[in-house]
C-alpha cells in the first residue's frame, strides 16, 4: 500500500511508537524542587496543605435556585430511556396556614385521571405569602373578585371590572397583588401575562412605584415614566418591545403621558391595563378615552371611589370601556335604563314612573353587579377612630347680604327669573362673595379686563373693602368670622392640626393672610408645587414633632393621594359642584394610621347659591348610591325645579336644605339623635335628612365648634361613622401593615 505524504500523515507517523519497540516513559524528578519546577513548567499548581483544604469547605455554599419558592423535579435523577411524566405543583402551598387561593382545579373523576397526565393537570393559584399574609378580610375578597373577573369567570366572554371601593379600602395595595400574581401563576403552571400598565394622574406615579417595592422589594423592577424625561418614549418603546422574561414588567405612567404615546403602547398586546381614578373616563369623547380603547389587551380595570358623579352616562362610559357591548350601545342605554331610572328620581314622580324605574334600575343593577365591587368606607370602623362630619351653615353678614342681592338685581333681567350672561363666571363670583367680599374687591374696582355691569351695581360697597394685601377683616364673612374663632379655640384648647381645604387659590390667600394676622404656622399645597415639593411638605407636617398647625390644601392639586394623618380635624370651605372631589378631600385626615377622633366641618353660607349646591350634590349621591350601592336608596327630596333655582336668596330661614326636607321629627332645639349605640356600626347616612340636627347652633356636642359658633351659625347637620374610641396601642398591634397611597384612591387617589 501506499504511504501518503501528506504533512498531517507524517506528523502521526512520527508520533506514533514504532511496532514491538517499548515506549520509555518521561523521568519523573526524584526531589520536592525537581517535582516544583515540574509542576510550574507543566502550569500545575502545587498541592495545597489540609489547612487551605479545610479553609475552602467551610467557604463553600451549596448552589440554590435564585426563584422564591422554587421546587424541583420529584423524580430525582433522570436516567437515560422514556421520560418519566412529572406531577405539577403549585408555585405556593395552597394548604398553608392563611393561605389566599384564588383558584382551585376541578376533581378529577377516576378515568380523568387515568387519561390526563400529571404535567397536564391545572394547579391551584395561591397569592404569594409575602401578600397573602398581610391583606385584610375584605382585600382578600377583593382580590378574589379581580381574580375572577379579568379571567372570564364572572362574565363569560368578558375580562374587565369596576372597582368602587370608597378611599381608605386599600385598592392600591390588591392591585398590586393582583398584577403580581397574574405576572408569576397561571392554573397552567406559567404566567397568566409578562406585561402590565397602570394608569394614573402624574401625582401619584410615584405612588404607585414606591407601593411595588414596598410590598415586593426586589422580587419585580417596574418602570415609572415621568412624562417630562427625554426619554420617555425610548423607555414606552424598549417596554413594548421586550419579550419572554421582561426585566421591567410594570409600566407606570400618568393619563397625559399615555395619551401622547398611544401610538407607541398600541403597537404590541398588553397583559392588563389597570387604570387608577377611572372616573377621568367619564367622558368617551375625550382623547384620554379613546387613547386607552386603542391598546391591545381585553383586561382593565378601573379604579374609582365614584364612579357616578353627575350623570348615568358617565357610569355608563366606564363599564363600556371595562366590558364593551355589556349595556348595548349609548343611545339604548339611555332609553332603556338612563331616562326611567332619572325620571323616578324626581320627587314628584308618579307611582307608574317610579315603577317603571325600579324596574330598570334592577335590571340594570343585575347586568353590572358582576363586574362592579364596591365596599363602603364603613369597614375602617374596625381599624379606625371614630369620624364626626358637620355641616355648618353660616349666616351671612349685612355687608354680604346686601351686595348679593345687588348682584342678582343687576342680572336678573326676565319675568322668568333666567340670569342672562355667562351664568358659570356669575356662579363663580356668588361663591367668592360667600367665602368673603374682599374677593371681589378687584373686579368691582374694575381691575383686568372690561368691568361686568353686575359688578357696577357694588360701587357703593367698594370702601367698605380694602385690597386683599392690606390688613383682613375676617367680621366681614359669616364663614370666615367662624373659621377665625374655631382655629382658635382649637388652638388654645387642644393639641390637634387642621386642614384647610379650598377650591380657590384666592381663598388660600385670605386663609394665610389670616394666619400671619393671628400667628398661626401653617403649610401650604397648590397647582404650583412640583410633586417632589409636596410629598416633603406632607411628611413634615405629619412629623409630630412639628410645630405646623395649619396645613392650606387647594382642592383640585392635592384632592386625592394625600396622607395627612398628621391632622384629625379638617375644613371643607366652600362645596365644590362635583361631590366626589369633596368626598376626596375630605378623606385626606380619616384613613389608615390615624389615632386621634377624627372631625369634618363642611363650611355653607345660609340661604345662598352653597346650599344649592349642597342640595345638588345630596341628588347626585343619591343616585350614586341606588346604582353603585345595591339594595340602598334614598328618599327623594328635591324635585328638577328646586334645583334649578339658584339664583335666590332665603335670608329668613336658618337653613334651606332642611326646609326641603320637610323635617317632622326636629323639636324646636333640635335634640334629635341618630347616633347608632355602642359596637354598632352603620357609618354615616348619605341623606342629610337621617343626620343629627341642630337649629340655631343649640345644644351642638362639639364642644370645639359650640365655643366657637356664637350667633353666626344658624344650623349644623352631624354625623358619626361609629361609636368607641379605638387605642391607639390596640391599633397598632390589630392593623396589619398598609399602604399610604391606599384608596385609592389613592385612592388616590387617589391617589392616583
Amino acid at each position: 500500500m501506499r504511504r501518503s505524504h501528506a504533512p498531517s500523515y507524517l506528523a502521526k507517523r512520527r508520533a506514533a511508537p514504532v511496532m514491538g519497540s517499548k515506549a520509555r516513559p518521561p523521568k519523573s524528578p526524584n526531589t520536592g524542587e525537581e517535582r516544583q519546577d515540574a509542576e510550574k513548567e507543566n502550569g500545575a499548581t502545587p498541592p495545597e496543605d489540609d489547612h487551605e483544604v479545610r479553609i475552602k469547605r467551610l467557604l463553600q455554599r451549596p448552589f440554590k435556585v435564585p426563584i422564591p419558592g422554587y421546587q424541583g423535579s420529584s423524580s430525582g435523577r433522570v436516567g437515560l430511556g422514556v421520560r418519566r411524566p412529572t406531577v405539577r405543583k403549585a408555585l405556593h402551598d395552597p394548604e398553608a396556614d392563611g393561605a389566599v387561593v384564588l383558584y382551585t382545579p376541578p376533581e378529577l373523576t377516576a378515568e380523568q385521571a387515568t387519561k390526563t397526565f400529571g404535567e397536564k393537570r391545572p394547579v391551584h393559584v395561591v397569592v404569594d405569602p409575602i401578600l397573602g399574609t398581610k391583606l385584610r378580610p375584605h382585600q382578600v375578597e377583593g382580590v378574589q373578585f379581580l381574580w375572577n373577573a379579568v379571567t372570564g369567570v364572572n362574565i363569560e366572554g368578558f375580562n374587565g371590572c369596576i372597582m368602587a371601593d370608597e378611599m381608605g379600602l386599600g385598592k392600591t395595595f390588591q392591585c398590586v397583588t393582583l398584577v403580581w400574581t397574574l405576572l408569576t401563576q397561571s392554573p397552567d403552571c406559567r404566567p397568566t401575562t409578562n406585561k402590565a400598565i397602570i394608569v394614573c394622574p402624574s401625582s401619584l406615579v410615584k405612588n404607585w412605584y414606591n407601593e411595588f417595592g414596598k410590598w415586593l422589594g426586589n422580587r419585580i423592577s417596574p418602570l415609572a415614566v415621568d412624562s417630562g424625561r427625554d426619554d420617555m418614549k425610548r423607555q414606552m418603546e424598549r417596554f413594548v418591545s421586550a419579550t419572554g422574561r421582561v426585566q421591567h414588567p410594570v409600566l407606570i405612567l400618568s393619563y397625559e403621558a399615555l395619551r401622547l404615546n398611544a401610538d407607541i403602547l398600541c403597537v404590541k398586546p398588553i397583559g392588563i391595563v389597570i387604570c387608577d381614578e377611572g372616573h377621568r373616563l367619564k367622558n368617551s369623547q375625550s382623547q384620554t378615552y379613546k387613547s386607552l380603547m386603542q391598546l391591545k389587551t381585553a383586561r382593565r380595570i378601573i379604579l374609582s371611589g365614584t364612579p357616578i358623579q353627575n350623570e348615568l352616562l358617565e357610569y355608563y362610559a366606564l363599564v363600556e370601556f371595562c366590558n364593551p357591548g355589556l349595556l348595548g350601545s349609548a343611545g339604548e342605554f339611555r332609553k332603556r335604563f338612563e331616562n326611567p331610572i332619572l325620571r323616578s328620581r324626581d320627587s314628584l314622580a308618579t307611582d307608574k314612573e317610579l315603577e317603571i324605574g325600579a324596574q330598570r334600575l334592577a335590571e340594570m343593577t343585575e347586568i353590572v353587579n358582576r363586574c362592579v365591587i364596591r365596599r363602603t368606607n364603613d369597614i375602617l370602623s374596625k381599624y379606625l377612630p371614630p369620624k364626626i362630619e358637620q355641616v355648618v351653615c353660616c349666616r351671612p353678614t349685612n355687608l354680604q347680604m346686601e351686595m348679593y342681592k345687588a348682584m342678582l338685581g343687576a342680572k336678573m333681567k326676565r319675568k322668568d327669573g333666567t340670569v342672562t350672561g355667562s351664568s358659570l363666571a356669575f356662579i363663580t363670583e356668588l361663591k367668592k362673595l360667600c367665602n368673603h367680599p374682599q374677593l371681589l374687591h378687584d373686579k368691582i374696582a374694575g381691575k383686568g379686563k372690561t368691568k361686568d355691569k353686575a359688578f357696577g351695581a357694588l360701587d357703593p360697597f367698594l370702601p367698605q373693602l380694602k385690597p386683599s394685601m392690606q390688613r383682613l377683616q375676617p367680621q366681614l364673612s359669616g364663614k370666615l368670622a367662624v373659621l377665625d374663632c374655631l382655629l382658635a379655640t382649637i388652638k388654645m384648647q387642644t393639641t390637634d392640626k387642621i386642614v384647610l381645604v379650598s377650591n380657590y387659590t384666592q381663598t388660600l390667600e385670605l386663609f394665610t393672610t389670616l394666619c400671619a394676622l393671628r400667628g398661626y404656622q401653617y403649610v401650604r399645597l397648590d397647582g404650583s408645587m412640583t410633586i417632589k415639593r409636596r410629598q416633603k411638605i406632607v411628611d413634615r407636617f405629619n412629623d409630630p414633632t412639628s410645630s405646623d398647625f395649619i396645613f392650606m390644601l387647594s382642592s383640585k392639586a392635592g384632592g386625592c393621594g394625600l396622607n395627612l394623618i398628621g391632622a384629625n380635624r379638617l375644613v371643607m370651605f366652600d362645596p365644590d359642584w362635583n361631590p366626589a372631589n369633596d368626598e376626596q378631600a375630605m378623606a385626606r385626615v380619616w384613613r389608615d394610621g390615624q389615632t386621634k377622633l377624627c372631625f369634618v366641618y363642611r363650611f355653607v353660607t345660609t340661604g345662598t347659591i352653597e346650599e344649592k349646591i349642597l342640595q345638588r350634590q345630596a341628588h347626585k349621591k343619591a343616585l350614586s348610591q341606588c346604582v353603585v350601592d345595591d339594595g340602598l336608596d334614598v328618599e327623594r327630596h328635591f324635585s328638577k325645579n328646586d334645583l334649578r333655582e339658584l339664583f335666590v336668596l332665603d335670608d329668613k330661614c336658618t337653613s334651606s336644605t332642611h326646609m326641603q326636607f320637610k323635617c317632622r321629627r326636629c323639636s324646636k332645639d333640635g335634640t334629635y339623635s341618630l347616633i347608632p349605640p355602642t359596637g354598632e356600626v352603620k357609618g354615616i347616612p348619605q341623606d342629610l335628612a337621617e343626620w343629627d340636627h341642630y337649629p340655631l347652633g343649640k345644644n351642638i356636642k362639639d364642644k370645639v365648634l359650640a365655643a366657637a359658633a356664637g350667633k353666626t351659625v344658624s344650623f349644623v347637620f352631624r354625623a358619626q361613622s361609629h361609636e368607641g374610641f379605638v387605642d391607639p396601642k390596640a391599633l397598632k398591634k390589630k392593623t396589619p401593615e398598609k399602604s399610604d397611597a391606599e384608596d385609592d384612591d389613592e385612592d388616590d387617589d387617589e391617589k392616583k
